[in-house]
């Protein structure tokens, strides 16, 4: 028997988001429809071989502001593509795939790595992640709860806030 779909969430212009493959429980995304992929801000990318497969090694300051929070990561490399930012130069980009959280759903998802240190969300949560899961209403922010993030990281750090 089919599992019935699970109707379409309404997410706001920006929402937190967990990465739990990545061991990430929480960044402020911005959700941006105008963008085929997803990115995410990554530092110190590498890649690697293991047992023959190419995976990609990087560091992740998951809260803007903050770069005493680093988590570092590792993932199953997808791909290389050539990817047009927002001030329309083209990068070559990394591709990974993983599981994205948001308001308790997981579903897999792409994201490209790239330096966002200059901009002020650390991801962005492109149309392919969104599509036939999600909708977006542009008056409406942080529907999966405004404090989600930080209370994320209060928790992983026995009650105390990242610095």
């Amino acid at each position: 028997m089919k599992k019935p779909k699970e109707p379409k969430m309404i997410i706001g212009w920006r929402e937190w988001v967990g990465l739990p493959d990545l061991d990430v429980p929480a960044v402020k995304a911005k959700v941006d429809t105008g963008a085929r992929t997803s990115a995410l801000h990554a530092f110190d990318v590498e890649p690697f071989e293991r047992d023959g497969r190419r995976f990609v090694a990087f560091n992740v300051h998951p809260l803007q502001g903050n770069d005493n929070l680093v988590i570092p990561c590792s993932a199953p490399l997808v791909d290389r593509r050539k990817v047009t930012n927002s001030g329309g130069q083209s990068q070559n980009r990394y591709v990974i795939a993983t599981t994205l959280l948001l308001a308790g759903r997981t579903w897999p998802i792409e994201l490209t790595l790239t330096n966002r240190d200059e901009m002020k969300f650390r991801m962005l949560l492109g149309r392919n992640a969104m599509s036939g899961r999600l909708l977006v209403d542009p008056s409406l922010s942080m529907q999966a709860g405004a404090t989600h993030g930080r209370n994320a990281y209060a928790k992983r750090n026995k009650g105390h806030l990242p610095a």
